[in-house]
């Protein structure tokens, strides 16, 4: 072991920095918390095996997350499918995630009009849901920088929200006033 001491160490620093990073990834792949970690862990455990063979550490977590995704498909292929007959059928609501996906397309569209700097402070912040320091020092720039460039892009989306749903009102009333009209 003490050829590989500083192999544990390396691999027990990158661990202790980036493990609630790690983790935010890990909760994104599967719903329970519980599995999120069993899901970190197994994937720590099988990169652990590797990690002199990560020649680029600053490759680490790109190489951890595509361990968890590799693990969380094995997870998903093994899973036991229990099916339990039944002389009735239960009643089957189905949410076919219209509403999350018309959100998620009207987010990404509002995105669009903020400029790169402040799309780039805003998806760090509140997507990867890095600190304040870590964004800086993602993208080079200081910390001062970063809350008054996140402020205005904030400030900018809600005015976009804002001009979008009086938009939206005044189409609706204005398509209601069409049909009194007709009438």
């Amino acid at each position: 072991m003490a050829t590989s001491g500083g192999k544990v160490l390396d691999f027990e620093e990158y661990v202790r920095t980036r493990q609630e990073a790690l983790l935010r990834s890990a909760r994104r792949l599967v719903p329970d918390p519980v599995d999120a970690q069993d899901l970190l862990q197994t994937a720590l455990v099988r990169t652990y095996g590797r990690w002199d063979g990560i020649a680029d550490k600053s490759l680490a977590d790109a190489y951890l997350r595509r361990v968890m995704i590799n693990t969380r498909t094995e997870w998903w292929r093994a899973r036991k499918l229990e099916e339990v007959p039944t002389e009735q059928l239960p009643d089957a609501s189905v949410d076919d995630g219209t509403e999350q996906r018309a959100d998620r397309a009207l987010l990404m569209d509002i995105l669009g009009v903020l400029a790169p700097k402040q799309r780039s402070v805003v998806v760090l912040r509140h997507w990867e849901q890095m600190s304040t320091e870590e964004t800086a020092a993602a993208l080079g720039m200081s910390t001062g920088t970063v809350k008054s460039t996140l402020h205005r892009a904030l400030a900018r989306l809600r005015q976009e929200l804002e001009s979008r749903d009086i938009d939206a009102r005044m189409l609706e009333r204005g398509d209601r006033d069409g049909e009194r009209c007709a009438a």
